[in-house]
């Protein structure tokens, strides 16, 4: 377990744990984050709950939460080893031929999805619960899909290595286009 402190001493309840999560269990909680984080509707949750108890099925998926004292889950991230068969290596796959950069989908571990609520960003959790994702990996190197646009996550992907792979990504059904990322094995600090 990593403690990330809260913004004060005067909030203890406010410290959030870095910790195994079971998503199985928790995936109500979970996508309620990644809605506010992100700002889905109830029926993009709703395909979502379905996509994300697959994922955790996949050999090697791993998931990490970042919960208060109190139980609430402010953050979470899941990820897996790639497999070129899965839906998102098929549709990132033709862009990264395209940039001779495809060999990224073998033998990589991707971040599925990273999502912390906004009041609890920019404190160092997204980053630990990468970080400590990542750092169980066996695979040399991390892949990720992140909205093509300048923007906080993006600042910090590329903060620990990562670098655009291939950009203006159409995944179907996403309105605004994506950039797939990649970073060797650790990540930096």
């Amino acid at each position: 377990m990593l403690r990330i402190p809260g913004r004060s001493s005067h909030t203890p309840d406010d410290d959030v744990m870095i910790g195994p999560l079971d998503l199985a269990a928790r995936v109500d909680d979970a996508l309620a984050v990644q809605a506010e984080a992100f700002g889905l509707s109830t029926d993009e949750i709703n395909v979502r709950r379905q996509i994300v108890l697959r994922h955790i099925t996949y050999p090697g998926a791993r998931t990490l939460g970042a919960t208060r004292a109190d139980g609430r889950l402010v953050g979470f991230v899941y990820g897996m080893p790639n497999d070129r068969a899965h839906w998102w290596s098929t549709v990132v796959a033709p862009y990264l031929r395209s940039t001779g950069r495809d060999g990224w989908l073998d033998d990589s571990f991707v971040i599925t999805e990273l999502h912390v609520l906004p009041g609890y960003q920019n404190r160092g959790i997204g980053r630990a619960l990468i970080t400590t994702l990542t750092d169980a990996a066996d695979q040399p190197r991390s892949i990720l899909s992140a909205i093509d646009t300048d923007s906080p996550a993006r600042a910090l992907y590329r903060s620990l290595g990562y670098q655009d792979l291939a950009r203006q990504v159409h995944f179907p059904s996403a309105p605004k286009p994506y950039a797939v990322m990649g970073a060797p094995l650790p990540l930096l600090r």
